[in-house]
């Protein structure tokens, strides 16, 4: 039996819940970022006063904007202080992630009460597998998108846009060209005239490096990939991501819808209001760091989780980034044995530069139910083995070499 997959991605989701809350500031620029001192201000007329976007002085980087706003080129990612030269009359509303996780829970209960195989891929979007849905095959999956569509709705008060096509791939595409509120079907046949006109970077997968890479190929859209010798993609990429160039550029895609998978990472990390300096700012680089690695062990514990690799992620003010991670003898989960493996780490890069961001990451998860002998944490003297396999930047004072904030 062919299969129908579809994929609904929340319409602006941030703004959107945010817009269910401050309605007034429907049809506006809106931009979501910073923190919660943005707050809007309830005025004794019992109007509110909001932040403009041309108010903000920091470092922060936009969460989300509204349509509207993104008009105006204001995008997720963008520097806050960017956007403000873009669009200096746009609202500015906090970020609020535990209602939108709220929100998420509602719209992913309303999809599971019309859908049975669905595979959660973040908190605003999902793949729905609809190839056994009655009726399907009579209107390419028309009808249950609408069902879809309204639950979300009712559920919710928000709208999604949908994609439906025979896979994955060309759905998340799908999802995008018709947003907001959009519903797109699709089918092979539709491929030249609908995917192929778009730009590579479309395709997820096909990040900014490779198509920087292809563009200097002289090669901007998915139809200038599909229309590429194989031979030609697989000598300038190398085997396997040059052979799923071709593959992906042709929409094909033979990726099942999961409905349960395992996180691979959780990690934590932080940018600065200004950047910092190992040496001269040691003593507040410390206490975050030692924050992190507390707060990532609680996640690891909340989560049931323990970890076998631990990392570090920095960027610096020249916005190069470096990461080191390191892997244990034995699985953890504690927080303070979490900081000494990253402190570890830390000392395998050259911290002449200023920060911008220090995080740090748990991987080679393993349940913690699954795991046979409990969690035994990794004790003083393998850690410090490892250690002895690291080398440390020289003549730099460590900001994580600050003393233990808890007894043993």
């Amino acid at each position: 039996m062919p299969r129908l997959i579809a994929h609904l991605d929340m319409d602006a989701f941030y703004a959107s819940v945010e817009l269910l809350r401050y309605p007034e500031l429907r049809g506006l620029a809106v931009v979501i970022g910073g923190g919660r001192d943005r707050q809007p201000h309830l005025l004794p007329d019992g109007t509110r006063k909001f932040f403009a976007l041309r108010d903000y002085i920091g470092r922060g980087v936009v969460t989300t904007s509204t349509y509207e706003a993104r008009k105006f080129g204001v995008f997720s990612a963008m520097g806050m202080m960017k956007s403000a030269a873009l669009a200096p009359d746009a609202i500015l509303l906090p970020v609020d992630f535990e209602e939108y996780r709220k929100y998420s829970r509602l719209f992913k209960a309303a999809v599971r009460s019309v859908a049975l195989i669905v595979e959660d891929r973040g908190i605003d979007e999902i793949y729905i597998d609809l190839s056994e849905t009655p009726g399907v095959d009579h209107d390419g999956g028309r009808a249950a998108g609408l069902r879809l569509k309204a639950a979300v709705r009712e559920a919710t008060g928000l709208s999604c846009s949908i994609g439906i096509t025979p896979n994955k791939l060309l759905s998340k595409i799908a999802s995008e060209l018709d947003k907001p509120d959009g519903l797109t079907l699709l089918t092979e046949a539709d491929i030249p005239e609908r995917i192929w006109p778009l730009a590579a970077r479309k395709v997820n997968g096909i990040g900014p490096k490779a198509a920087a890479k292809l563009a200097g190929l002289g090669i901007h859209t998915i139809g200038d990939v599909a229309a590429a010798d194989p031979a030609f993609l697989v000598a300038q990429f190398g085997r396997s991501f040059g052979a799923w160039l071709h593959e992906a550029s042709h929409g094909r895609d033979d990726r099942p819808v999961v409905t349960s998978s395992e996180p691979k990472s959780i990690s934590r990390e932080t940018t600065f209001d200004r950047d910092l300096h190992a040496v001269r700012d040691r003593a507040e680089l410390g206490a975050i760091f030692t924050e992190l690695c507390t707060q990532l062990g609680g996640d690891l514990a909340r989560k049931g989780y323990a970890a076998k690799t631990i990392g570090i992620k920095l960027r610096f003010d020249d916005f190069r980034i470096a990461t080191r991670d390191l892997t244990l003898p034995a699985h953890t989960l504690d927080g303070r044995e979490i900081r000494k493996v990253a402190g570890l780490c830390l000392k395998r890069v050259d911290l002449t530069r200023r920060l911008r961001l220090l995080g740090v990451r748990a991987s080679g998860l393993e349940k913690l139910s699954e795991l046979v002998a409990g969690v035994p944490a990794t004790s003083r003297s393998k850690a410090r083995e490892a250690s002895q396999t690291e080398r440390a930047s020289p003549g730099l004072p460590l900001f994580d070499a600050a003393p233990e904030q808890t007894p043993r």
